[in-house]
């Protein structure tokens, strides 16, 4: 059975982080998706490295691992967009393509003839989808963006980080790009539902999709929060505001993630733990007391976790069905046996002759799987192919492209 997306052809014309994401999303359902990067240096993660990945000797490729993590399953065409003749085949790209994604800044492809009015005037039906910082419109529109500094603005670090008063207090980013990660999810739903509409109508449409937008509404439940009563959300740090106890204690060789969420919870953590007496402790027999009661409880289940392993506690507690976890490195994260059972490391042959480890897609389709079709493309490695198969150019003019730099 073809892929959800195989009748699906995407011009990607975006880099680095957010754009790849949606882009790779698509190209996993199915969808062929043209990569175009500019020759010579090609997508900027190109040169985020080390690390590398391994040939089959051990040793150090030229091909980084955080671009093998964003771009399978594409094809890789150089192409140069800066000069007439390179917007031209662009041009003709897109005229063949369903969907365009692209991660310029405001305006720049307007300039190279490749904005969205442009596009539409010989492809209608196209779904146009632009990533930018703060959107197409308002003051900030023309400024550059990093997802580090979403986090500040759009309030994830404000509430992110130690609280107050604690060892380590302040704010803090979270350990991966997370707006562009969520907005590329975010980028790939509009496209999605910009293609139903196209096929029942035959209309195309432009999607603006910032990454200021999509970390604000990441934030909804706090920001509901603030709406309704008025005061500003604080960091909590591991802790929880109206759930105690619900955060990591130190255990005889690491930390264990403490997840009790209501008094029936709280009695059976108890139990397991040898201290039934707190159970009936008036000051935390319900959660409302144990809020009230917080400083004086968390001490006495921090002495208790002390006592036991990681592992004694999680197997003893998930015996009694507490919510409890490890804290893993990636490294135990694929040692852990459901990581394993769930295959979520996918391994690919590489063009360059060894093998590309990424991380499987979470997408799980049962009529319609994801198929892992092409490793993260080497720079270039798809031109040819895709110029002289799609856009009929000889092997003649494809010589002269690249003696010329556009390709």
């Amino acid at each position: 059975m073809p892929g959800p997306l195989s009748h699906i052809r995407v011009l990607d014309l975006s880099r680095v982080l957010a754009g790849p994401w949606a882009s790779q999303n698509l190209a996993d359902l199915g969808a062929e998706v043209i990569k175009i990067e500019r020759p010579g240096t090609g997508d900027d993660t190109r040169g985020w490295g080390p690390p590398w990945m391994k040939d089959a000797d051990g040793k150090d490729t030229s091909e980084p691992s955080y671009f093998l993590s964003v771009n399978r399953n594409k094809k890789s065409v150089t192409l140069d967009i800066a000069r007439p003749e390179g917007q031209r085949i662009a041009r003709e790209l897109a005229d063949q393509c369903q969907v365009l994604i692209e991660n310029y800044k405001v305006g720049t492809l307007h300039k190279y003839g490749l904005g969205y009015e442009k596009i539409r005037s010989t492809n209608p039906s196209i779904v146009y989808c632009s990533v930018t910082g703060f959107g197409q419109d308002g003051p900030y529109a023309p400024r550059p963006g990093y997802d580090f500094i979403f986090q500040g603005m759009g309030g994830l670090m404000s509430i992110t980080g130690e609280r107050d008063g604690q060892p380590g207090a302040g704010p803090q980013k979270v350990g991966i790009a997370i707006t562009d990660v969520l907005t590329g999810m975010y980028a790939s739903v509009a496209i999605l539902a910009a293609l139903t509409h196209r096929e029942r109508t035959g209309q195309g449409q432009y999607i603006d999709t910032a990454l200021l937008d999509t970390i604000v509404a990441f934030n909804a439940n706090q920001i509901c929060a603030y709406f309704a009563s008025g005061r500003i959300p604080v960091r909590w740090g591991n802790a929880h505001g109206q759930v105690v106890p619900y955060e990591v204690f130190p255990a005889a060789d690491g930390h264990v993630i403490l997840a009790v969420g209501n008094d029936s919870q709280f009695a059976s953590f108890c139990q397991a733990a040898g201290c039934p007496e707190l159970a009936q402790e008036p000051r935390f027999r319900t959660m409302s007391q144990r809020i009230v009661h917080r400083a004086e409880l968390i001490p006495l289940i921090t002495d208790v976790m002390r006592t036991r392993s990681k592992r004694e506690w999680i197997e003893l507690l998930e015996a009694a069905n507490v919510p409890c976890g490890p804290i893993n490195n990636m490294k135990e994260v694929f040692e852990d046996p459901q990581v394993r059972h769930r295959e979520l490391r996918l391994d690919m042959q590489h063009p360059l002759g060894c093998t590309a480890s990424m991380v499987r897609s979470p997408l799980r389709l049962s009529a319609t799987p994801v198929e892992y079709r092409l490793a993260p493309p080497t720079l270039g490695q798809h031109t040819a192919e895709v110029l002289n198969g799609l856009l009929g150019k000889s092997d003649d003019e494809l010589r002269r492209l690249k003696a010329s730099g556009i390709v």
